[in-house]
């Protein structure tokens, strides 16, 4: 054997590990919260506030609001009844220690307190305990105020009554233990858009946020429900009409609520939800609902020969384009998988919303014929579309370019096969494209130019898309292919680094990339593979001396330094002289473009892993992403207008 420690070969009861109580989730806190990073944290405020809406849909509470304190803490309350104060029968603690201290304790598994609920595993305030290094409960219930301190799961206090109140409900302060999470700061963005997606999903409750820190706050009301949700999704996009098509009903101990719209946007936006928790991964009933949605839109097609006898159906994806659909089910009992409940399993849901679709959107295609012909005209579009990008896949990618046979003429590639060490440049104009060709490490970077602005694949069909040698190009270098046949396994580089120059024009085809990886490559974009090279604004000094900085700020600052030095010299500095004489150097170089460095310049301060500035692009939130790519890269001109005039004041350093 090697010099490695030899296990034990005893392995008898007293080596079974036992974690008691709240054990388990400090041992192992990803199998409770997801993570143990920004998502997990986050997580956390999702299973206090989801308390505060089980409370609402059981009818007994409609304000949630969220408070984020300046010492690092959070503090949520509601008014429905308040965590029960009365000894439990079978723990011989207070509710609120029993529900606080125990893995499984609720009132959700017996059916009595929430006939529906989005919190059904238990363990969701239990876990906020054991994973908090301080937490305070405060319960507002008979005229009394109960309250009781935690640290790292344990209680610090009894329950005692400190004072009395009027109002009912819970109060939670939680301080997130900095020893598990990576980082414990909260996001208020992020708990903003999670409280407006409660108020659409719940009637009549107002969710509400403040932040100590910035002074920033926000609350929402939406009467309207998911109706006024997908008007909310579809700002930016032109609808095909005014309307909405909504329906609630109740089968058997379920309801099911659905509202949807087209628009003239070529992706879909579908969001599926089970007792106001966002299904991310889908479930049955998302299954029910597309199956439905394409058995009723051919139906009615043929009912009306809107589709031809001789012509095939449409698919799924072909009546999907351009749709903006919530879809929320409300179940006694919702089957989720894993703690996170990313995906509903309850098998009856598939037939349920199903049925609800078959009955109550065909009857809606009848009384508004005019919308129906419009849908079914843009699933026509949508048909013709995908079987011309079929053949133009089947023409210029089958033949040998996912494998990697026929690389693009353009592509400069690196000599490695290893994936984990490859990287692919993707530079703005032959010029650059040649100095990072003469810069670079070939042994495992690799460099595509693109030669103008790519296709805006916002206002374009795939077809279209394949027809566009610069986005054919960086399909075929990346090895991953598109839609039906895209496949992770073919990636041909760990890193795929957009490099542009550091102006308004760099910016947008940095924005046209992007576009293009979000709705067609987003599995490659949320994988992590996706940078944006940040190129330096200033080069001071010359020679080895040289220095680079990004900012006007850093050179102002470098600069500063430099006088600073001087004058502890005993340099006499003449303040009326410019900054750059004043350090005794020559005038910093903007740098407009990569093309004014030469290939030494561009390794050093672009391509060097040593030095350079890669931004990772991530996907913190899905809808917002979906929003914003709408808005800016859309057909909504005014839209795209608005924005750019609200925020004009803030730009500066404008290539004009």
């Amino acid at each position: 054997m090697s010099d490695n420690k030899k296990v034990s070969g005893k392995y008898d009861a007293s080596q079974i590990q036992v974690l008691e109580g709240l054990e388990p989730v400090r041992k192992r806190p990803g199998m409770f919260i997801g993570s143990t990073g920004i998502e997990g944290l986050h997580h956390l405020v999702w299973e206090i506030i989801d308390n505060g809406i089980d409370e609402a849909l059981a009818g007994f509470a409609n304000t949630i609001s969220v408070e984020i304190l300046e010492d690092g803490g959070i503090t949520i309350i509601d008014n429905g009844r308040g965590i029960p104060t009365d000894k439990h029968a079978k723990t011989g603690k207070s509710g609120v220690e029993t529900a606080l201290t125990v893995l499984h304790a609720g009132g959700k598994f017996g059916g009595g307190s929430y006939k529906v609920s989005g919190g059904l595993h238990g363990v969701g305030v239990s876990v906020v305990n054991a994973l908090s290094a301080k937490l305070m409960v405060s319960v507002f219930q008979k005229g009394k105020i109960y309250s009781q301190e935690y640290a790292l799961g344990a209680p610090k206090t009894k329950l005692e009554v400190t004072g009395t109140t009027t109002k009912t409900g819970t109060e939670i302060t939680f301080y997130p233990d900095s020893t598990i999470f990576e980082s414990v700061i909260f996001d208020y963005d992020t708990i903003l858009d999670r409280l407006r997606h409660q108020a659409y999903l719940t009637k009549g409750v107002r969710t509400s946020i403040v932040d100590r820190r910035s002074g920033q706050e926000y609350a929402f009301y939406f009467e309207g429900g998911i109706e006024s949700y997908v008007r909310h999704l579809n700002v930016g996009k032109e609808a095909l009409d005014d309307d909405v098509f909504y329906v609630e009903k109740q089968i058997k101990d379920t309801i099911v609520e659905i509202a949807m719209q087209y628009s003239d946007a070529f992706s879909e936006t579908v969001m599926p939800f089970a007792n106001n928790v966002y299904n991310v991964d889908g479930g049955t009933h998302l299954t029910g609902f597309r199956t439905s949605l394409t058995r009723v839109v051919n139906d009615y097609a043929r009912k009306n020969g809107l589709i031809k006898e001789k012509e095939e159906n449409l698919t799924g994806e072909d009546c999907r384009e351009g749709l903006t659909a919530v879809i929320l089910v409300k179940i006694p009992d919702p089957q989720f998988e894993g703690q996170t409940k990313g995906k509903l399993g309850n098998p009856e849901m598939s037939g349920y919303v199903g049925q609800v679709m078959n009955e109550w959107f065909n009857y809606y295609l009848e009384e508004h014929p005019q919308v129906a012909r419009k849908i079914i005209n843009k699933g026509l579009l949508a048909a013709r579309a995908r079987m011309a990008a079929r053949a133009a896949r089947d023409n210029i990618i089958r033949k040998g370019a996912l494998e990697g046979a026929s690389l693009p003429g353009k592509l400069a590639d690196c000599a490695t096969k290893d994936r984990s060490q490859a990287e692919l440049f993707i530079v703005e104009g032959q010029s650059a494209g040649g100095s990072a060709k003469d810069g670079r490490n070939s042994f495992y970077q690799a460099i595509l130019p693109l030669r103008g602005k790519v296709l805006n694949v916002e206002r374009a069909r795939l077809d279209k898309m394949l027809a566009n040698q610069e986005i054919l190009n960086l399909i075929k270098a990346m090895g991953v292919g598109i839609e039906e046949q895209f496949d992770m396994a073919g990636l041909r580089y760990e890193r795929i680094v957009i490099m542009t120059d550091a102006d308004v024009d760099g910016s947008h085809i940095t924005t046209l990339l992007l576009t293009l990886f979000f709705r067609h490559f987003r599995p490659v974009l949320e994988a992590g593979h996706i940078y944006v090279a940040q190129p330096p604004l200033f080069g001071i000094g010359t020679g080895k001396n040289r220095h680079y900085v990004q900012t006007e700020e850093e050179r102002d600052s470098f600069l500063d330094g430099l006088i600073e030095e001087r004058r502890a010299k005993g340099v006499k500095i003449d303040k009326s002289d410019e900054k750059a004489k004043q350090a005794g150097i020559s005038p910093p170089q903007r740098y407009k473009g990569l093309g004014e460095m030469d290939a030494e310049q561009l390794w050093e301060t672009t391509m060097d892993p040593a030095n350079r500035v890669l931004v990772q692009v991530r996907i913190e939130d899905a809808e917002k992403a979906d929003s914003i790519f709408s808005k800016l890269m859309g057909t909504e001109v005014e839209m795209r207008k608005n924005f750019i005039q609200s925020r004009a004041k803030f730009a500066k350093d404008l290539d004009i």
